[in-house]
């Protein structure tokens, strides 16, 4: 079963830790680090190092991987177009610098800050996940994330004990985006996404900045998206450009757009079908044309990790 099993045991082929200082600071240029060893030194697994060392190298998991190609060929964005082939085809204008993020809403040290800020480090010494991500469409890929938890980051700008969600905003270029300025587009640009503060707030969940070791590839998101990967992947926001604390719950825009079809919290549960299709079993794309269909897992298989978050009846978490 491929995925990261716990904050202290994650599956992920290697880690760069250690002096991040994460402490009550007003800016992320604190955070930078530029220990560790880079892509081209890693030749050998490694085991993990003490849980206080200043680097941390992990193992290969050895587990198969949707081929980039295919993660990077079939997507979901509706920024550029309906079709899945259109972020790939259509995205050669989109400009991934300058990017900035702005924090704000309730917390005690808001800001702009540069992408280079948030990553803490260079690109090429963040932590690597494999995670499997899940489609509400009910297909599925195992792809590596690039980045680092997001509670990090979000502990630099100290939410306050009164806030209870976190919205993500995406950009909104129509110029650059033909989706958004699409007459037949229905969706309420820019694009809205939100979290609990304890989700958002969780070990698994990933301020993303790339995937395969590549930080270019907009049709993935990119430069800065959420990765959650326990529930549908309409959950993890792209193209993220501000985050915002609030004590109530925000507005998503998918959950607008339909609420019976795609709950607020879209946990993945195999045994609550999407009004026109059986969550139960999902098509596990590894190639161009090699696809094989398999049992959807309670919360995408991170249940262990996750599903201390929704006690009772897990239909009100749909």
């Amino acid at each position: 079963m491929t995925r990261v099993t716990d904050e202290s045991t994650f599956r992920r082929r290697r880690f760069i830790a250690g002096a991040l200082g994460l402490g009550a600071i007003g800016a992320f240029s604190g955070l930078r680090y530029g220990g560790g060893v880079s892509v081209a030194e890693e030749t050998q697994p490694q085991q993990v190092a003490s849980a206080d060392s200043s680097m941390l190298v992990l193992q290969e998991s050895g587990e198969r991987l949707t081929t980039k190609y295919a993660a990077t060929h079939y997507n979901n964005a509706y920024e550029f177009g309906w079709d899945k082939t259109d972020p790939y085809q259509k995205s050669g204008a989109f400009e991934l610098k300058p990017w900035q993020v702005t924090f704000d809403g309730l917390c005690a040290q808001p800001g702009t800050f540069d992408l280079d800020d948030l990553m803490g480090m260079p690109f090429s010494h963040l932590e690597e996940r494999i995670y499997d991500f899940r489609c509400v469409e009910a297909w599925s890929m195992v792809i590596p994330y690039n980045g680092r938890p997001l509670g990090d980051i979000l502990k630099v700008v100290e939410p306050l004990g009164s806030a209870r969600y976190v919205s993500f905003t995406s950009v909104l270029r129509p110029e650059q985006m033909p989706g958004q300025a699409s007459a037949f587009s229905t969706l309420d640009w820019p694009y809205v996404e939100a979290l609990t503060i304890e989700e958002a707030m969780h070990p698994l969940t990933f301020a993303t900045f790339g995937v395969y070791g590549d930080q270019v590839l907009p049709q993935n998101g990119m430069p800065f998206r959420i990765t959650v990967p326990w529930k549908y992947g309409f959950k993890s926001p792209k193209f993220v450009v501000r985050v915002t604390f609030t004590e109530t719950r925000p507005d998503a825009t998918w959950h607008i757009e339909n609420p019976r079809e795609y709950g607020w919290y879209s946990n993945v549960y195999p045994d609550i079908s999407h009004p026109r299709w059986s969550q139960a079993t999902e098509r596990r794309i590894w190639n161009e044309g090699d696809i094989e269909r398999i049992p959807s897992r309670l919360y995408n298989g991170y249940a262990e990790e996750v599903a201390h978050l929704y006690p009772g009846d897990r239909q009100q978490y749909r």
